[in-house]
């Protein structure tokens, strides 16, 4: 059974003549007969009653009826539901992205996304990094959005932008005077970061180790706004990377250079290596690609 037998039955049940069904359905009186046929073969029995002079359903035909009409509907509402999904009428796509990234850069894409494709709903995880890369691997998200994992297993990286580590410091303090800061300088004075797991975190531990033999917090917290907040009321400093600098700014803080070492790390799109995105996750990729693939900060490289 398929809707095309289904929609020459009810048809003729509508119209209770093979020839005004024919012209309905654009098909000759001859193989509308082999439809039906093939219908009532495959169900098991005879549908229809033909004479000469009518046409009327049997009572096996009279029960199909409704659920032949229910089917259909259920089928033209599938193919125009899809439809809308492929030509991104409608839709939805999840993607992960670390809160740094989410906070700053993505909303200028969401945007572009959004006016192009305004029924299309977006659904965004502010996660730390290492949720991104496993929102990803478990089919939670399609796209994610982070630093470059040390292990590509399973997925495949499609870099945005090279982003650098910049120092954060008070307006007022002298560090601010200079045209940029060594780390030497700036670990002088307490320093404020995200608590662990955050990505910034680890990363500045892991490349402060062998030249600074470590990293000795002060204060630490879980959200970006209030380092910035604590930078800016003097109880000390930190380093963000450079996409971060706006948020930094908007807190009162002031962001600068920061060398020896220059600290940089890759930040781009990771998705599932055997696995087809949506045509909206397609469309989305597209659109950041061509929002966010240029440095977050000229100014600060």
């Amino acid at each position: 059974m398929n809707p095309r037998q289904l929609r020459a039955f009810v048809t003729i049940s509508q119209t209770l003549s093979f020839a005004q069904a024919g012209e309905r359905l654009h098909l000759s009186q001859p193989a509308l007969s082999l439809t039906i046929k093939a219908l009532e073969e495959n169900l098991g029995g005879p549908l229809l009653v033909r004479s000469t002079r009518s046409v009327r359903l049997t009572p096996e035909g009279e029960t199909l009826l409704p659920l032949a009409r229910r089917l259909l509907a259920d089928w033209d509402n599938t193919e125009e539901l899809m439809r809308q999904h492929f030509t991104l009428q409608r839709g939805k796509v999840s993607i992960a992205a670390m809160p740094s990234f989410a906070g700053n850069l993505l909303p200028k894409a969401l945007r572009r996304f959004k006016d192009l494709h305004p029924n299309v709903n977006v659904a965004v995880h502010d996660v730390v990094n290492e949720q991104v890369v496993e929102m990803v691997r478990q089919r939670r998200v399609e796209l994610g959005i982070g630093f470059e994992p040390e292990s590509l297993r399973s997925l495949v990286f499609q870099p945005l932008f090279t982003d650098r580590f910049v120092a954060v410091v008070p307006r007022d303090s002298p560090l601010a005077q200079l045209s940029s800061v060594t780390w030497a300088e700036l670990l002088e004075a307490d320093f404020i970061t995200l608590q662990r797991p955050s990505a910034v975190r680890l990363l500045l531990e892991a490349d402060l180790r062998e030249r600074h033999g470590g990293l000795a917090v002060a204060f630490e917290s879980h959200q970006l706004s209030t380092v910035g907040r604590m930078v800016a009321c003097g109880l000390g400093v930190s380093a963000v990377p450079a996409l971060c600098s706006q948020q930094m700014e908007e807190s009162g803080a002031h962001c600068m250079p920061l060398e020896e070492p220059r600290i940089e790390r890759r930040i781009g799109m990771m998705r599932l290596a055997d696995h087809q995105l949506s045509s909206a996750a397609q469309v989305l990729g597209d659109v950041l690609l061509a929002t966010l693939a240029v440095p977050a900060d000229p100014a600060l490289s």
